[in-house]
Parts: structure tokens; sequence; C-alpha cells
């Protein structure tokens, strides 16, 4: 694995692969979703999700009023502003010839002659609903009404775009999960945590001030939490775990991820904690991992291209019960985003489905974090029921998905 890039390193790469993205996947995402135009309006500091991820390195926000428009099914561009946005955006706004913006835009438009102008406001995703109602407002008093007529909001058109992985960030992904890989190892082995005196706050600050000595970023606050003999299960999420000494005996789990070159990793791994005289962890543990490995081949067997999220998270269940198991499914994207752009499959307090993100379909070229766990019964620990969380990274290609850094198969010791 190589150093860390730098900064400047990586805004290169960055701006290399935007223009990949809007060369190649953009076009084909337009042309998928029969929509000619995409008009896309953010102001600094209040900026659109997709917007941001089409600003240059050197952009660390939109500058005053940023307007990005594609048109001819993607295949033409350009940034209805006073100057270019960065070699993807050419500026077509003279303030000498038309002082407003607003009417430049209408002008612009009207010029081109879209059929439909897609806009991103959306009731299902948040990635997608990054029109503030301002800029709406605004947009729709300034067209005439023959393309007033010709507005639409396409979901698919934006969450395409953040979803889609290009054949650039395909090749890059594995490392980045590799990296994160090594710094959770790390963190469940006995160079972080010293048996009986380490508690869960100290790792998840230790991941922390890893990530940024490194150089690379957190995404979210990771967790740590112990599970034990006698102790109280985790079948609900909907609090942080308190702050515990690390005992031997344990069973310690983490959730944690970074984001790197604008990638975005989510895993959660198992160690148990030896006691004095032990060389192994418990078999009813050991056997727990296996479920959750088993877990994992059930729900990606089940992927395939035109899948809903919720009919993939129906399938999985059922499968998975078949196999008499104890499941809980709440895997997501990830990609430019942690909880990314795409079909949500379950959420931990959802497994019936979820009505909006859930009905969306499974495309190619998208990653997933396969999140999910399993109720085991632990007969060393008086048949107490333990909950065993994995979550690793993986990216489906149409035909198969395959884990980006292959996952953990056994409990890591301590």
């Amino acid at each position: 694995m190589s150093d860390v890039l730098s900064l400047r390193r990586q805004g290169k790469l960055h701006d290399e692969w935007l223009l990949e993205r809007v060369d190649t996947v953009l076009p084909a995402i337009m042309e998928r979703e029969g929509i000619d135009c995409w008009v896309l309006i953010a102001r600094e500091y209040n900026e659109d999700p997709v917007v941001k991820t089409m600003l240059p390195a050197t952009w660390i926000t939109a500058r005053r009023r940023t307007i990005l428009v594609f048109t001819d099914f993607g295949r033409e561009r350009a940034a209805v502003a006073r100057y270019d946005v960065g070699t993807a955006f050419p500026g077509v706004w003279d303030p000498d010839q038309e002082p407003d913006q607003w009417t430049c835009l209408a002008n612009y438009l009207a010029a081109k002659a879209p059929q439909r102008i897609a806009i991103n406001r959306s009731e299902r995703f948040a990635l997608a609903d990054g029109l503030s109602a301002t800029e709406h407002d605004a947009l729709l008093a300034v067209l005439p009404d023959s393309l007033l007529s010709r507005i639409v909001h396409s979901d698919a058109l934006a969450i395409g775009w953040l979803e889609t992985r290009s054949a650039a960030e395909r090749a890059a992904y594995p490392d980045v999960c590799a990296r994160a890989h090594g710094i959770l190892r790390r963190a469940l082995s006995g160079a972080v945590i010293t048996p009986d005196e380490t508690t869960t706050a100290e790792v998840e600050w230790w991941l922390r001030q890893e990530v940024d000595r490194l150089g690379y970023r957190t995404w979210f606050q990771p967790t740590a939490s112990v599970q034990r003999r006698n102790g109280a299960g985790r079948d609900d999420f909907a609090s942080h775990p308190g702050d515990d000494v690390i005992r031997r005996g344990d069973l310690v789990h983490i959730d944690f991820g970074i984001e790197y070159l604008g990638l975005h990793t989510d895993q959660q791994q198992h160690a148990y904690v030896l006691r004095q005289g032990e060389t192994e962890a418990p078999l009813g543990l050991a056997r727990g991992m296996e479920a959750g490995n088993d877990l994992q081949d059930i729900v990606m067997a089940l992927f395939a291209t035109g899948i809903s999220g919720n009919e993939l998270l129906r399938r999985a269940l059922a499968a998975a019960r078949r196999d008499g198991l104890d499941p809980m499914i709440y895997s997501h994207p990830i990609g430019l985003h942690g909880h990314g752009a795409g079909p949500t499959i379950g959420l931990w307090d959802q497994q019936d489905g979820v009505t909006g993100s859930g009905d969306y379909p499974v495309w190619p070229n998208t990653a997933y974090s396969i999140e999910l766990s399993v109720g085991v019964g632990v007969p060393e620990w008086d048949d107490q029921k333990v909950r065993i969380m994995l979550e690793e990274d993986a990216l489906f290609d149409g035909e198969e998905i395959v884990f980006l850094d292959g996952r953990q198969r056994e409990l890591w010791l301590i």
C-alpha cells in the first residue's frame, strides 16, 4: 500500500476523475433516463449535494450563485457564470452583454431548445433534493411558458450520477478499503486495546486521531461496543453504546469508515478478548461469525440488475430464515457519500422494506456496504443471545457483486 497522496496530487486526481465522469458516466445516465437537459443551481455555503460533486478541487464551495447546465443528453455542458467552473464547465455569461444571470440562463436554454429539463427536487432522496426553495422560485419566474412545461423532477438522474462508479474509481476503491481495513485491524488488537484498562470511548477517539494523523477523513463518529456474558443485548441500535472498560472475555465490535480520494468506506468487525489461559474464542462465538458470513453470502447472491432494494431484502430475509438464521439486514449504497445514493436494502428498524428509497433498483457499477447482523445463542454463555454485526464494502458490476478488499471470516483475538 502506497503512502497517502499529497493534497495537490489528490486534487489533480479529483479533476481528472471529474472529467472522466462527466464525459462517460453522465451522458449514459441521461440517455438511460431520457432527459436531454439538466440544470443545477446552488449558492455559496448552501450547495446542492450533486453540485458539490461537480466542483473542481480548488473550489471548496460554490461561488456566489453557481449554475451548471448539461444539454444534448450531457454531451454539452456549461456554467452560467462569469468564469469557467474548472475545466469541465466553460463559463457562458458575460455581464457586460446581459447583466442578469437568470436572464442569461433563460436565453441559453431557449437557444438549446431542450425537450425535458431536469431539476433537483425529490421527496424520496435527500441527495436529489438539493435545489433550494429560493432558487427554485427564481428559476420558474424567469423561464417562458414554453420551457416551464418541460421542467421535470428526476430522482434517477441525480441518484444515477452519484451512485455510478467510473472506471478510475472502480480501480482505486479496493485500495481505499484496504487502508480502512488496516486501521480497523489495529484498533481491534493489543496495540490499541489493553484488557481491563482501555475503554470503548478511548478506542473510538484513537480511530479519529489515527485517521487524522494518516491524512484521511472521518465521515462519522466510530462506534466501539462490547457484548459479554450476562451483559445487555444489541437488538436496538437507537442509542450510542456506553463508555465501557473492555474486559477479558468480551466480544468487541467496531463500526468505522473513512473518506479518501472522494470515496467512502463503512466497515464493521469483531474481536474476542481472551481470558487468562484461553487460546481461542468460545466455539459459540466462532460459529456466530460463520452465521454472519452465511448471511452475507445470501444477500450478495441475490444482487441483480433491476431488482429493488425492498425485493432484495424480502428474498434475503426469507432465504436466511429458511436456513435457520436469525437475520437483520440494513445494507446501503456507498461511494461519494457514506450512506450513499441508490437503493436502501432494509433499515434495522424497517425489516419489512423502506418506502421510497427501497423501491429504487440496483444498477451496474455501483458500490454497497453489505451491513447486517445475525442473532446467535452462545452455549458457553448459557445460551445467551449475541448479535454478530458485520459490514463490508462491495462492488456490483452488473453480473456479480464482490467484496472490494475481502471480509472478516474469523474473530480477531486480543
